[in-house]
């Protein structure tokens, strides 16, 4: 009979309610234990869910002492991973943390040395590759759809930033104070999706700036990306009109609008930023559906993330986004940075 895997999970805020709906519908799982400072949040989260009262802990080292589980999932900020993946990785627990993994790469190389010290398994949850377009894209690149690819770009906007005025309601008003902003928080899906098309590029080179005046930190950049054979670019903003195709409303909120194009020696993939993926031929005559409409389909995206870890646990295969694998991820994030303010190429060995 399979392990039925008992999570416990740290932190019930915004972003709680995606993992808890995808554990709620993987077989084999139970949530067996919410952790979190805010009691209303955790009480909230407990009866949408079916936790029971005395599952419920105000701190982490209360969770791993009393309560039954295998697996600890933290959904909270990156400047609370160190302690809380070190400690749970002591209490012999395999552990999911969200992303950002780490503020720093020695803090990431920390908490990987702690798991594999410890003996158990540690993920990062990037959902993005998770995401229907980057998986069919994904399977036509494997199919070998357009051949040998020989450029890639990829570009992500939003009018997002400019709309952040001080006592205006925000999903997440923490990003108006973070100085690292649209790399950091938004760049580690990117980049961890682009290896998970590409593979890792041998060297970057960014420009970044800022032109909301309600952050602190970029909202704006490019990155080219090199390769012994081809090359790619990643053009993001959270502060452009370019590709707005709907009123923006009174809310405030996100409008990821995404669109990629990669040339192959054989044809030529593209998402539109409505979600069509069509593949044009090579003599540029044809241009294929490959799929009417996707989505950025995020709660379907972590059920088949969760569904990944819960398999490798049983299987003992590898996690795609290991710890291990996303220091390489998070070289690239921090690269993005050094290269705006060094105006040089950053190379990965």
């Amino acid at each position: 009979m399979a392990k039925r895997w008992k999570v416990g999970l740290v932190g019930t805020g915004f972003w709680s309610e995606k993992h808890l709906k995808a554990w709620s519908r993987i077989e084999g799982v139970e949530i067996a234990a919410l952790c979190n400072r805010s009691r209303a949040k955790l009480e909230e989260k407990a009866a949408e869910f079916g936790v029971p009262d005395d599952r419920l802990y105000g701190t982490i080292e209360e969770m791993l002492q009393d309560a039954d589980i295998d697996v600890v999932d933290i959904v909270t900020g990156p400047e609370t991973h160190l302690e809380f993946v070190t400690k749970a990785a002591a209490a012999g627990k395999h552990i999911m943390c969200q992303k950002p993994f780490a503020p720093s790469l020695e803090d990431a190389e920390r908490m990987v040395a702690a798991a594999n010290a410890a003996g158990v398994r540690l993920m990062v949850t990037e959902n993005w590759r998770w995401l229907m377009p980057f998986q069919l894209i994904k399977r036509a690149l494997d199919e070998g759809a357009i051949g040998k690819v020989k450029t890639a770009r990829y570009v992500h906007t939003d009018y997002y930033t400019p709309r952040m005025a001080p006592g205006v309601a925000l999903p997440q008003p923490f990003f108006r104070e973070m100085p690292k902003l649209l790399f950091y928080e938004m760049g580690v899906h990117w980049f961890d999706t682009w290896r998970f098309l590409f593979g890792t590029p041998k060297r970057l080179y960014a420009e970044t700036t800022t032109v909301s005046p309600y952050i602190v930190g970029e909202d704006a950049g490019i990155v080219a990306l090199g390769y012994d054979d081809f090359y790619g670019f990643l053009d993001m903003s959270w502060a452009t009109r370019q590709k707005l195709d709907r009123p923006l409303g009174d809310s405030v909120q996100a409008v990821h609008l995404e669109q990629m194009s990669i040339d192959g020696e054989l044809g030529t993939i593209k998402l539109y930023t409505n979600g069509r993926i069509t593949i044009v031929s090579r003599d540029g005559a044809e241009e294929r559906v490959l799929a009417e409409s996707t989505t950025l389909d995020h709660e379907e995206s972590h059920v088949r993330l969760q569904s990944h870890f819960i398999d490798c646990l049983n299987t003992g295969a590898a996690f795609q986004t290991s710890g291990e694998d996303n220091l390489v991820t998070l070289r690239m994030t921090f690269g993005t940075y050094e290269s705006a303010a060094t105006h040089r190429a950053i190379f990965f060995e």
